[in-house]
């Protein structure tokens, strides 16, 4: 582990890299969750570049997904290197379900421009364009499923080994289990308020996380180390 400080600081870099850009994505009007498009062709058309941009923010976010996949793995697989590499596997199928959903939405740039210039037949571009939104929510709702997967099986790790701290460790698997369990129940019902439950938990152990790794990491394990 103490061969790997510059992991643990791209990690924590990374997790709050992965936050920051999903916000401004949301905040350049790329949202998740949306399942009707009739009130966003309008807006895309209004504003084409601007959401455009909210999608490529979203692409880069996911692709700092990719990214720390290798990162986790080098600075936590010489703690249990199967739990890590599940962990990794999990977290690189959630970055790929993602791209995929982001990739999906940049069709409604060009939708949004017919339907803005439809007299007719603007019935089946907005169904078209909710099936679209559908596409990416199920890319979304899986690749959160996988962020959760990945979660579990690192946490369990960094329980078993006390690598990380045993509050943010716990933290991490508590919130993993939750959104896991309520992102299950969501595919099955449609019930989903307990997936935005384990989601709010996710974001706190994220940040959470993340800073840690970030500041305060090298110093852990160096205490760690000596005792």
């Amino acid at each position: 582990m103490i061969r790997a400080p510059l992991a643990l600081k791209l990690c924590g870099f990374l997790y709050i890299f992965i936050l920051i850009t999903n916000a401004a994505s949301v905040g350049l009007g790329n949202r998740t969750g949306e399942m009707d498009s009739t009130a966003m062709l309008p807006t895309i058309s209004e504003n084409p570049g601007r959401y455009r941009m909210g999608v490529i923010v979203a692409i880069a976010s996911h692709l700092g997904i990719v990214a720390i996949t290798g990162t986790l793995f080098i600075a936590f697989s010489p703690f249990n290197r199967q739990l890590a590499l599940i962990g990794s596997v999990s977290r690189l199928g959630e970055a790929l379900a993602m791209i995929y959903g982001e990739v999906t939405v940049l069709r409604l740039i060009d939708l949004a421009k017919e339907y803005a210039l439809a007299d007719s037949n603007k019935e089946s571009l907005r169904l078209l364009g909710d099936q679209i939104l559908r596409t990416k929510n199920t890319g979304v709702d899986l690749g959160l499923l996988l962020l959760s997967i990945g979660a579990i099986f690192y946490c369990v790790s960094f329980v078993q080994s006390g690598a990380v701290p045993s509050r943010i460790a716990w933290l991490g698997l508590a919130a993993g289990m939750i959104s896991a369990i309520g992102i299950l129940i969501k595919f099955a019902s449609g019930f989903s308020a307990l997936a935005v439950i384990g989601m709010v938990l996710m974001m706190v152990f994220e940040v959470t996380f993340g800073g840690w790794l970030l500041f305060f990491s090298h110093a852990y394990i160096r205490r760690e180390l000596v005792q």
